[in-house]
């Protein structure tokens, strides 16, 4: 048998800013969850993104 520890990381970020923020980095992690100055949200990027941008936030690269 092979085992294979180290599974795909594959994180990606976007700044986001706000007129009450300054800008601000949120990265999608590997399970899918979003992570805002590398503390693990606990919710879904795509969700977290609605979110914010639904406050009046904007986000892109």
């Amino acid at each position: 048998m092979f085992f294979s520890c180290k599974k795909e990381d594959s994180v990606t970020c976007i700044t986001c800013n706000s007129p009450q923020t300054t800008s601000f980095e949120v990265c999608k992690e590997s399970n899918g969850n979003a992570s805002v100055n590398g503390e693990n949200t606990d919710t879904n990027y795509d969700v977290y993104i609605s979110d914010l941008e639904e406050a009046g936030a904007t986000c892109g690269n």
